[in-house]
């Protein structure tokens, strides 16, 4: 295991992904940039996506049985670099009943550099990390909790209640986990190992741990979505009528993981990982849900299409 002092310097790959240990409380604004948020509804409840970064890494670790002549045609028809696949950092913060909920924490700057912007973007929509009452993770993968813990140590949302799924905090908190599954070097998994536990430290007294299935506050359920990690949630979110599914890691990018059925190498058990991705995206295809991909591009939101050869993503149309 990293000292903090080695880990704190971060590891990189040759294609520039990098963990750093302690991610900031706030990342300087961006001077002309885009927005970072997306205001939609669920029924009654109010949603907003808020954006952490990005975070990205070789395209074959994400799509780990793809033939490599098609994963390269597949990026270039996509108009995408063909040596690394970004992925963006989409969490959702929900307004019901008096409450504002942060599903994810999102990244911080554990997985590198271009993370942690969750905080200008509540920022941006008028709110302090104080005002966050709840956050549920849904797994603590540390793109999923790295922005738990402020870079001195503190509780980034010093008033909210964290939820984790059992399963993880089990596995990945209160062992040594066993990484050599993932597809990446050695020095790699020791250091998100560190990150995770570090992330969490601050909440580590008065975390809530659930199990997959049970129901966070009224409106919100946790979906079991276990492979990717032992106790992996996905999250429906209702009000009357409408509903919202957020898929996690279920797919980190539609073009590899939805649009074609490539395994992602960071699924721990992969057949359990597949089963959940086919049974939750045949949910969403025949329920034509909205759903919300936490690594998609932003802001993520679209439909799944079932198609012959298996489904297809849909984006939504920007809402103004």
């Amino acid at each position: 295991m990293l000292t903090a002092a080695s880990a704190a310097t971060g590891l990189i790959l040759p294609t520039g992904m990098a963990f750093a240990q302690a991610a900031p409380a706030a990342s300087p604004p961006a001077r002309g940039g885009n927005a970072g948020h997306y205001r939609f509804r669920v029924g009654d409840i109010s949603a907003t996506v808020l954006s952490d970064g990005l975070i990205g890494g070789p395209p074959r670790v994400y799509a780990s049985d793809a033939p490599e002549a098609e994963l390269q045609e597949v990026l270039r028809l996509a108009f995408l670099p063909t040596d690394r696949l970004t992925l963006n950092l989409n969490t959702l913060l929900i307004e019901t009943n008096g409450r504002r909920i942060l599903l994810e924490a999102g990244a911080g700057q554990t997985m590198g550099p271009q993370g942690g912007r969750v905080f200008q973007n509540l920022a941006a929509i008028g709110l302090r990390p104080e005002d966050i009452d709840v956050v549920v993770v849904s797994h603590t993968h540390p793109d999923h909790v790295g922005n738990l813990r402020t870079a001195d140590g503190g509780k980034a949302f010093p008033r909210a209640a964290v939820f984790a799924p059992r399963a993880d905090w089990d596995f990945f908190v209160r062992n040594d986990p066993d990484l050599s599954y993932m597809p990446v070097p050695e020095d790699f998994r020791r250091s998100f190992a560190a990150a995770i536990k570090r992330s969490v430290e601050p909440v580590t007294n008065g975390i809530e741990l659930y199990e997959a299935g049970a129901e966070i506050v009224p409106g919100l359920t946790t979906l079991p979505a276990l492979g990717h990690t032992p106790g992996m949630a996905n999250f429906l979110v209702q009000s009357g009528n409408d509903q919202l599914l957020l898929t996690a890691d279920l797919a980190y990018h539609p073009i590899v993981n939805v649009d074609r059925p490539w395994v992602p190498g960071p699924d721990r058990d992969k057949d359990t990982a597949l089963a959940s991705r086919r049974r939750i995206f045949d949910m969403a295809a025949a329920d034509r849900l909205l759903v919300l991909g936490f690594h998609y591009p932003f802001p993520g939101l679209g439909r799944m299409l079932k198609t012959d050869a298996g489904y297809a993503w849909v984006p939504v149309g920007w809402q103004f």
